[in-house]
This record gives C-alpha cells, structure tokens and sequence, in this order.
C-alpha cells in the first residue's frame, strides 16, 4: 500500500480566484459588449525593459554559437548573477557573500520549497491578511499554523506576542495584499522576537523596489542580528517584469544554523539534488536589470505603476476612505464604505462600476470589509476607474 502525503486533503479550496472568474464571466454573458476596468490583477502590464531584452538577445546568439555555448549551469547560481546581486545589495550597506545568494526561478516556487529544511514537527506563524500560498505551503508540508491577524489599528504590521511560540515567521514588506510596509523599528521587533525563540524569518522581499521611503528597509539585512535568523527570497517579477520570465533570488546567510545544522550548507545540498539551475538565458536576462542602465529603465516602469497608485488614491482621498499601501507598493488597501463586506463591494463595483478588483476576505478572515486594487494596470483603465469610485463612494 502506498502512503501519500494525507495533507493534501486538509487543504481548502481555492476559491477566491475562482468565483472572481465566476462572477466576472457571468457578467460578461448579461453584458457582451463592456470593457471591465480589470484591477485585480498582481500581474505585471509592461513589456520587459530594453536593456534586459538586449541581454537575452545575446545570451541566446551565446547558445548558438560552439565558442559561447553553455550546458547545465551551477545549480545555484552563475557567478555573474550572483555577483550583480551583491553589489546590488551593498548599496544599502549589506554585505553578502556570493555564496549566501541562490538563483531561484521566481519568490512563489521558493517561498515554498524552502521548506524542505524544516521537519513536518514545526509551528508556521503567518500574519493575515496574507498571500494565500504561505497557508497551502505550510499544510502541505504538515506544519501547525497560527494566524496572527493584523488590522487598520496597527496599520497591518503586527508587532510580535512572546505569549505565542512559532518557529518559522513569514514577513512580507511590501506586503502583498495590503500594500503596508514594515518599519525598522517593526522590523527590529521581529528580528529579536526570533533571535530569543530560536525561530527562522522567512523574509518576502518581492515588492522592494516600490519602495520610495527612505527610512524604509528593502531588506531585512539591513536590521542587525537578522542574519542568525533570517532567510530573504526576492524575485524580478513586479520589479523588472520577469512574471513569464522567471527569474529571482534566495539569501541564507552562513551565520543561519539550528541544532548543529548550517541551514545556507543544507540548501546546497538541496539545489544541488533537486534542481539543475536556471538557465543561462534567462540568468543573463536577470542580471540586465541590475546594471546602471537596467536600473534606470525597471525604475521608469515602477513609476507608471505607481503614478497609477497616485491616481486611485486621489479618489479614495476625495471619497474619504480609509486605505493603506500605494506609495511604497503597488497594491491598495481600503477600507469597505458603509460596513460593506469584500464580496457585497466587489459586486457593487463589478456591476455598478465595471471594475474588477480583489475581495479582501479571499486573503484570511481579517481581510473581510476591506479590498485590494492593483496599480499594474493601463494608465486609460486606472483613470477611469478612479473617476467611478468617486461616483460610486462619494458622499
């Protein structure tokens, strides 16, 4: 008799994606003919950047040529990617080592694999509202969860509870779907809440070129002590485009280790079994985005987004909603008007405005009465969304 993995079936459905798509096609059916304004969506609208084409240009002239030609490539990372990654990284004055850097094929596929370095006898410590996958991961891998619910009073960053023991942690800053940043302050508080329990940070750095504040942290290495107890994955999806290019990150620091067991050697030991690195194109394309000119183009598609960002905030400004997010990522996060719950506004807004965005209820039981909208949309279709949210919500 073979013995699957039985937690499979304590996963619960995925349905906030999918009635989305219900609702929106059976609307489509009454209404054939009505452009929906589409602000759901948390993929990206602009074409990759010049500098990162050009790049992948050349790297696939490499693979046609005897001279240039590139089998298998180390499966942690080409040393070009990783070296690109570290000097991005020391910008704000953290100090990686190429081999704490790994090349991921994007943040979602590690942000579950990671936790191949965690038995199934461990405490998972997710803060909702939350990026659903985090929850799935973590009941597939038979981890015990705890929801640690955050709202509108602490403006979506909880602060730790020593009454509670978790030992893994996942932060995402930027988050997703909220839009809410983490201070350093907030973010000192987590680092020494783990550094006490002997738990591990799993840092979602997805979102961290939105951010424009300074005070800000892009990582959480730039929080003392986060490198005993912190693993960052990143990706250059929303950064640079790469959402069907795939291409991202993961740092565990050298100084991360449990139980006598160096969590940066045991991840070797993992890429090296399960993968056979990512490509040589695609690495080559990855490291476009961090070079001068990369950078100055990625940062003129991140403005648009944010301009959108801009444009929807006025109009909750002018309706007198509460909301977070936008300035420091592409994402926003309000507050339902009139005590609506997620799904009553999305309905008002699918069939009174035409607008499609996220229920906040589909990202844990605190998000009920709130609401995404995502800023990577087109510049025509922001606009007027804004102009029937002020329609709609405008006392």
């Amino acid at each position: 008799m073979i013995n699957l993995n039985e937690h499979y079936s304590e996963l619960k459905s995925s349905y906030l994606f999918y009635n989305i798509a219900q609702k929106t096609n059976a609307y489509l059916q009454k209404n054939p003919n009505t452009h929906l304004l589409r602000l759901g969506i948390g993929d990206v609208t602009l074409p990759l950047c010049k500098t990162v084409v050009e790049a992948l240009h050349k790297a696939v002239d490499d693979q046609g040529n005897k001279e240039t030609f590139h089998g298998y490539m180390p499966e942690c990372g080409a040393d070009f990617y990783k070296k690109a990654i570290k000097d991005y990284y020391s910008l704000r004055n953290v100090d990686l080592s190429t081999e704490e850097i790994f090349a991921s094929s994007g943040a979602s596929d590690e942000l579950g694999d990671i936790l191949d370095l965690f038995s199934s006898n461990n405490t998972t410590l997710i803060m909702e509202p939350a990026y659903p996958a985090y929850v799935d991961a973590n009941v597939i891998a038979g981890h015990k969860i705890i929801h640690l619910p955050s709202s509108k009073d602490n403006g979506f960053t909880p602060s730790p509870d020593y009454s509670i023991k978790a030992d893994i942690i996942y932060i995402c800053s930027p988050n997703n779907p909220t839009g809410a940043v983490f201070t350093k302050e907030k973010l000192s508080e987590w680092v020494e809440y783990a550094n006490k329990n002997n738990s591990v940070i799993i840092f979602d750095a997805a979102y961290e070129a939105f951010i424009e504040d300074d005070e800000i942290p892009h990582s959480i290495y730039e929080i003392e002590n986060s490198k005993k107890c912190a693993i960052e994955i990143s990706s250059l999806s929303k950064t640079a485009g790469f959402t069907g290019t795939r291409c991202g990150y993961t740092v565990i620091p050298k100084d991360l280790a449990f139980n006598g067991m160096n969590l940066n050697e045991m991840w070797v030991r993992n890429r090296t079994t399960k993968t056979n690195g990512v490509s040589y194109i695609i690495q080559k394309g990855a490291a476009a985005v961090f070079t001068a000119s990369g950078q100055k183009e990625i940062k003129e598609n991140i403005l648009k987004y944010k301009q959108n960002a801009k444009v929807l905030m006025q109009a909750l400004d002018e309706c007198g909603i509460w909301y977070c997010g936008g300035k420091n990522a592409p994402y926003i996060w309000f507050k339902c008007p009139n005590n609506m719950g997620s799904w009553e506004t999305f309905d008002l807004l699918l069939n009174k405005g035409k607008i499609v965005g996220t229920p906040g209820e589909g990202f844990g039981k605190c998000g009920d009465g709130f609401f995404r909208l995502s800023s990577f949309g087109n510049k025509e279709d922001t606009v007027e969304a804004a102009k029937r949210l002020v329609e709609l919500f405008k006392k």
